[in-house]
């Protein structure tokens, strides 16, 4: 994604997550938004599919729960909603073109603990 849409005047108010590898490297990251929408969700390639998404997304959800929040939104790529949906979310909207890619809007509401 172009770095002028990935940093803006939000990033201090916001909780970000890194994943890092036993090397101490970066391989994931997230945010929460102060409003509960979850966004700059990114893993490398080379760590999809060992757990690195999924652990960020529950350490997501659980500070969005922490903060108070009922629900938490996100715009997913097209092509990764099944992932979001894995964790509960769900389509709650129509489909939108984002940086050249398909999105769709995504919800999960929060149970408290």
């Amino acid at each position: 994604m172009p770095a002028e849409i990935e940093w803006d005047e939000i990033d201090p108010l916001c909780v970000h997550a890194l994943a890092f590898d036993s090397a101490g490297a970066p391989i994931g990251t997230a945010r929460l938004l102060p409003d509960g929408h979850i966004g700059r969700v990114a893993v490398l390639a080379q760590w999809r599919g060992y757990g690195v998404g999924l652990a960020l997304m529950r350490w997501m959800i659980d500070a969005a729960r922490e903060a108070g929040h009922a629900y938490v939104a996100l715009n997913s790529q097209q092509s990764a909603a099944g992932f979001y949906e894995r964790l509960g979310f769900q389509i709650d909207g129509d489909g939108f073109w984002e940086a050249g890619i398909p999105h769709v809007p995504m919800s999960l509401a929060l149970a408290a603990r």
